[in-house]
């Protein structure tokens, strides 16, 4: 299996495979994010360190029946040959409807077919009104035409 694009990365491959993976997560499908990753995958999220789909994918379930109603934009911070670093944050409320903008930094390492061996995430949550929420189109893929982090100043 492999998921173009693959390294080396222009700016202009790094930018979608960014955007890509943006689509993937806005989707929530824990079995279709988990295939993005090589078999052996290793991640570092927050505190939690997993290794292989298996972890991942049930990671993601857990952490979509925690944070609803999620949305997120991710953006291009650098990449090299192999690499990419993207910056994020997305929006989610709790079962008590408390809503959250939780901010990241991501770097990724990808194998030659485009699949990622390793994701280190540092994330940071904000409690945020609803009335300071920026995300509001439907669930799933964030529309073209809306726009990024840095034109919502984020």
């Amino acid at each position: 299996m492999s998921r173009p694009p693959f390294p080396p990365f222009t700016h202009e491959t790094a930018i979608q495979k960014v955007r890509m993976a943006e689509d993937a997560w806005n989707g929530r499908d824990p079995a279709r994010v988990a295939q993005a990753y090589s078999p052996d995958s290793r991640w570092r999220n927050r505190s939690t360190f997993l290794q292989g789909r298996a972890e991942i994918e049930a990671f993601l379930e857990q952490k979509w029946q925690r944070e609803r109603d999620y949305r997120l934009i991710k953006e291009l911070w650098a990449f090299s040959e192999d690499r990419i670093a993207v910056r994020f944050a997305y929006e989610w409320h709790d079962a008590n409807g408390q809503w959250f903008r939780s901010y990241g930094n991501e770097n990724w390492a990808f194998d030659a077919e485009g699949l990622m061996h390793t994701r280190i995430a540092s994330i940071n949550d904000l409690p945020i009104a609803e009335g300071e929420r920026k995300y509001h189109w439907p669930i799933g893929r964030r529309p073209d035409d809306h726009p990024g982090l840095s034109r919502l100043g984020l």
